[in-house]
């Protein structure tokens, strides 16, 4: 059977809006779920984009490509799976007073550590200079975060995301020690259920995301959700001890 052609692709100019995320190529193209390519990687287009459910994913020598999945994977916080060896871990990691969750305090780190992070499925990393310098810059809008795990006062594991009003948006992790990348998810899931934000974009789908809770949901149902979070004032991005507590007594789905 041949494959339908690919419809026209938009090409954006610096400053230019994005055209509807709904308008992405569909299931049966070349490349399902792309909106736009070119552009620009500045603060005010990585803004509009991730309030559109947009965002940027390209591999080096290749163009600024914009992307908006469907389905689009999803960790609703209220179902993070809070697995038996994962609490026991977190239990241990609160018990012990040589480690802590940081936020904010080393994001270039945490993104360049994720850069250097080897991908089962990729020959390289689509976290390339370009991409770094862009997030670096949206971090000090205050727009990017990262959230870190700290032992002995090094950095073995964290990940960084997007925060636009009351809607997150995950990007990468790293890690370095046993399960340090989880008990950073775990970090930020705690966080958003103490400051009551409903979900974390992951963008897409993987086995590990998917028996953490994540799931596919239509991209329809996530713009909608969307649109009411990303208008709202955004929390602070701290974290307090007593956030392991209340994730600990929320009672997260275990296996």
């Amino acid at each position: 059977m041949t494959r339908p052609p690919a419809p026209a692709l938009p090409l954006l100019a610096p400053g230019a809006p994005f055209p509807p995320a709904d308008q992405a190529w569909p299931e049966q193209s070349p490349a399902p779920g792309l909106v736009a390519v070119g552009g620009a990687l500045d603060v005010p287009t990585l803004r509009a984009a991730y309030s559109a459910g947009i965002f940027p994913w390209f591999s080096a020598g290749e163009p600024i490509l914009w992307w908006s999945t469907d389905p689009r994977m999803v960790l609703p916080v209220a179902r993070f799976r809070l697995h038996r060896s994962l609490r026991r871990r977190v239990q241990q990691f609160m018990r012990d007073p040589r480690c802590e969750i940081r936020m904010d305090h080393a994001f270039a780190q945490v993104m360049a550590a994720c850069a250097s992070t080897p991908r089962r499925d990729q020959a390289g990393t689509w976290i390339g200079p370009s991409m770094r310098a862009a997030y670096e810059a949206l971090h000090a809008a205050g727009q990017a975060h990262s959230v870190e795990v700290w032992v002995d006062k090094r950095l073995v594991a964290g990940l960084y995301c997007v925060g636009i009003g009351r809607a997150v948006f995950g990007e990468s992790m790293f890690t370095t020690v046993t399960d340090g990348s989880k008990i950073a998810l775990a970090a930020l899931v705690a966080w958003c259920r103490h400051h009551q934000l409903p979900l974390i974009d992951c963008q897409q789908q993987t086995e590990h995301l998917a028996s953490l809770g994540a799931a596919p949901i239509p991209r329809a149902g996530f713009l909608h959700a969307l649109k009411a979070l990303v208008g709202q004032a955004p929390p602070p991005w701290r974290f307090e001890p007593v956030y392991w507590t209340e994730l600990m007594n929320s009672g997260c789905e275990q296996r």
